[in-house]
C-alpha cells in the first residue's frame, strides 16, 4: 500500500518536502566505474570498444569497424511481425506530423535606429541516438529520438544500441530503418556513450547524444556533456494523477501501474479531493497488481515510492501538483481544461479520462522523452528544438552606427577593453583610431 498524505494539515509542506527528497536512484556511485571505461575509450578507441562490449555484451565486433557479422539491422527487421511493423508505420507518422509542427520560423526586422535583426534556426550536423537493447527494447524510444531529428534536418543520425549475445529486438531495427537511422553500431553502455562522444574506429564523433539508458549510460552522457551536447539526464519514471469523483478509480488504478511497472525506482502519485476516490483506488492497485505480469516490480516501486495526497480543493491541487513538477500529469477530473491554467511545471499534460498516459508513450506523436526528478521545472521534453540551434543575424548601416556608438564606446571604456572601443571609433568619426 502507498503512503497516504493530508495536504489540509499543518504540518504537509514539511512532509512533502521529505517525501520528494527521498532517493530513488536505485543504484551504487557509478562515477568512478564510468570515468575509467571513457577515459579507456578515449585513450584506445575502436579496441576498447571492443573490449568492453566483449566483457559486458558477450559480443565480438571489429575494432575497426565496430561491427558485428552476427546483427544485421535489415535481417533483424525482417522478423519484425506485420501487424508490429503497421503499428510501428503509424507510430512514426504521428510523431513525424507532430514535430513537424514544431519547426520554428527564421525572422527579421528592422527597428527605429535602422538595425536589421534576427535569427535563422540551423539543424545539427550530426546527432548520436541510445537505444536500450537485448530483447527488452523499446521501438517507440527509437521513434521519439529519430524522427524529430530527422525531421529538423540533422545530416547524420548515429544510432548505438547494446546486443548481447547478438540479440536485439527486431521491432527496434525495423524502427530504426523507417526513422533513416544512418549509421548503426551493436555498442552500449559508457562505452558507446565514449565513442559517440570521442569517435572510435568507423565511428565519427557526433555532436549530440539523446536517448534513456541506465545508471551507467546517463553517468556517461554528465561526462561527456561539454565535449558534445546531451539531452537530459533522465531518472527514473514517473505519473501523477489528479482525480476527482467523475473518475474511474479502476482507470486511475491502471494509469499509475501504467508507471510503476517500469522500475522498481518509478514514482506513481495521486492527488484527489475525495477520500473515498483515494480509498477506491488504493484497493483498485492491490486488486490489479494481483494478476499483473508485472506486479512484483510495480507493487515494489507503488510501496516504496507511492504516495495518495488529499487536498481541500482543485486549487490546492494544481499547487501540489507543481511542486511535485512530474513527468506525467494526467487531468482526470470533470474540467480538465479549467485546471490546465493553473499547472506551470510538468513534462506532459494529459487531459480528461480517455487520455491515458501510455498514448503518449507511443501513438498521440507527442514526444515522450520528458523531464524527470523535477527537472519540469526549468526544462522541456524531446521535440524539434533539440535538434536546431538558433543564430543571431544583425547589421549596421553608416546611419545605424552612428546611433549606436556612444553607448558601444562608454561600454568598452566602462569594462577597460579598448580594442572594442577602437573596432567602432575606428568607423565613426568619435575619438581616434589608436584608442586615445
Amino acid at each position: 500500500m502507498a503512503r497516504h498524505f493530508d495536504a489540509t494539515k499543518p504540518q504537509f509542506d514539511e512532509v512533502l518536502t521529505r517525501f520528494l527528497a527521498e532517493d530513488r536512484g536505485g543504484g551504487d556511485d557509478v562515477f568512478g566505474v564510468v570515468k575509467a571505461i571513457l577515459d579507456d575509450v578515449h585513450k584506445r578507441g575502436g579496441v576498447a570498444v571492443a573490449d568492453h562490449t566483449a566483457k559486458f555484451d558477450g559480443l565480438q565486433i571489429d575494432p575497426s569497424t565496430l561491427e558485428s557479422d552476427n546483427v544485421s539491422l535489415h535481417a533483424l527487421a525482417a522478423d519484425c511481425p506485420a501487424d508490429l511493423r503497421a503499428a510501428i508505420d503509424f507510430a512514426h507518422d504521428r510523431i513525424a506530423a507532430y514535430h513537424g509542427a514544431q519547426r520554428p520560423a527564421d525572422h527579421r526586422f528592422t527597428d527605429d535606429a535602422g538595425i536589421e535583426l534576427g535569427w535563422r534556426w540551423t539543424a545539427l550536423d550530426s546527432v548520436g541516438v541510445y537505444v536500450p537493447g537485448g530483447r527488452a527494447s523499446y521501438p517507440s524510444s527509437v521513434l521519439m529520438n529519430i524522427v524529430p531529428a530527422r525531421i529538423a534536418g540533422v545530416e547524420r543520425i548515429v544510432m548505438v544500441a547494446p546486443a548481447p549475445n547478438g540479440e536485439l529486438s527486431p521491432a527496434v531495427a525495423y524502427a530504426a530503418l523507417k526513422a533513416g537511422v544512418d549509421e548503426f553500431y551493436p555498442i552500449g553502455g559508457a562505452q558507446a556513450v565514449g565513442a559517440l562522444a570521442f569517435g572510435a574506429g568507423a565511428l565519427k564523433p557526433v555532436d549530440k547524444i539523446v536517448g534513456p539508458g541506465n545508471a551507467y549510460v546517463a553517468e556517461a552522457k554528465r561526462q561527456v556533456f561539454g565535449r558534445v551536447g546531451i539531452d537530459t539526464i533522465a531518472g527514473p519514471s514517473e505519473i501523477l494523477v489528479i482525480a476527482d469523483a467523475s473518475a474511474n478509480p479502476e482507470w486511475v488504478a491502471a494509469d499509475l501501474l501504467s508507471q510503476a511497472e517500469h522500475d522498481p525506482s518509478s514514482q506513481s502519485i495521486l492527488i484527489t479531493v475525495d477520500e473515498a476516490v483515494g480509498k477506491a483506488v488504493d484497493k483498485a492497485v492491490e486488486n490489479q497488481l494481483k494478476t499483473l505480469a508485472t506486479g512484483e516490480r510495480a507493487r515494489e516501486s507503488w510501496v516504496s515510492h507511492g504516495a495518495i495526497i488529499l487536498v481541500r480543493d482543485r486549487l490546492q491541487a494544481a499547487d501540489v501538483a507543481n511542486r511535485i513538477a512530474p513527468e506525467h500529469l494526467e487531468l482526470c477530473i470533470e474540467d480538465p481544461d479549467g485546471l490546465l491554467p493553473l499547472i506551470r511545471h510538468a513534462g506532459a499534460v494529459f487531459l480528461g479520462h480517455h487520455t491515458p498516459e501510455a498514448l503518449g508513450d507511443y501513438v498521440t506523436g507527442s514526444n515522450h522523452v520528458l523531464p524527470t526528478s523535477r527537472a519540469a521545472r526549468f526544462s522541456s521534453g524531446l521535440g524539434l528544438y533539440d535538434f536546431l540551434k538558433r543564430m543571431s543575424v544583425q547589421r549596421a548601416g553608416p546611419h545605424g552606427l552612428g546611433v549606436l556608438a556612444p553607448a558601444a564606446l562608454r561600454l568598452a571604456e566602462a569594462e577597460r577593453l579598448p580594442a572594442h572601443a577602437r573596432s567602432v571609433s575606428i568607423r565613426t568619426n568619435r575619438g581616434r583610431s589608436d584608442g586615445h
